[in-house]
């Protein structure tokens, strides 16, 4: 590897193809929210600037996105499935960066009662939520299914994501296989996995071949088959 390439090490790498395999947001979206896009209305052409900044610059003419890259994608496409406008949105992912950096929707720390974006001011507590928007303070109780399957690092930031659920051997780590899905003891790729059991139709056969356990590689199939429907 090239001393530039040392540069994408832990980054997790996905073209946008595979990232929308992924968070099954479509491949046009992603795009869209990316590069930003230019529409037309009555009063004239108007540009509609990204919504997710890209952590990378296009790699030989072609978008990439990395894994918190990922997790932004993923959390813009909850707001919107719940209902968030994309001035509200917007306007709270500019002033969430203002106030905790970077990638701030990679942090798995907000929520939305559908109309309003909520910042979590104290993750290890059930208190204070901003309202990114009127930077008002409210007092709810969330449970989130975007932070529940993440697992973060000491700064806060999305380290980890396991699709499945935490109780299930399918985790997609940036600093392991790129960032592809692997069972998480073993470090197979789950798409090894499901290939060759689709192959045998032998849990215990594949399990063996790999030197993985029968759980790993049924919970392996079963996510491969999450994408294959999506």
């Amino acid at each position: 590897m090239s001393t530039n390439g040392y540069r994408y090490i832990g980054l997790g790498l996905y073209t946008v193809p595979q990232a929308s395999r992924l968070s099954h947001v479509s491949v046009g979206r992603i795009r869209r929210w990316l590069r930003g896009y230019t529409f037309t209305t009555a009063t004239g052409p108007h540009k509609s600037p990204p919504v997710v900044t890209s952590q990378l610059p296009p790699i030989d003419g072609g978008l990439i996105v990395t894994f918190l890259d990922l997790q932004e994608i993923r959390l813009v496409d909850a707001f919107l499935e719940a209902g968030v406008q994309w001035k509200t949105l917007r306007l709270a992912r500019q002033q969430a960066e203002q106030a905790i950096g970077p990638y701030p929707f990679s942090r798995g720390r907000f929520e939305t009662d559908g109309r309003d974006v909520f910042y979590d001011m104290a993750p290890k507590s059930d208190g204070a939520f901003l309202n990114l928007v009127s930077q008002q303070t409210a007092f709810k109780r969330f449970v989130s299914r975007f932070m529940v399957s993440l697992k973060f690092d000491a700064e806060g930031q999305a380290s980890e994501w396991w699709p499945l659920g935490k109780n299930k051997q399918v985790v997609l780590n940036p600093r392991r296989s790129f960032g592809q899905p692997i069972v998480p003891r073993e470090g197979v790729p789950t798409s090894i996995l499901a290939r060759s059991y689709h192959v045998e139709r032998s849990y215990p056969r594949v399990a063996s071949w790999y030197d993985v356990t029968e759980r790993a590689v049924r919970d392996a199939v079963e996510y491969e088959e999450t994408l294959v429907a999506a």
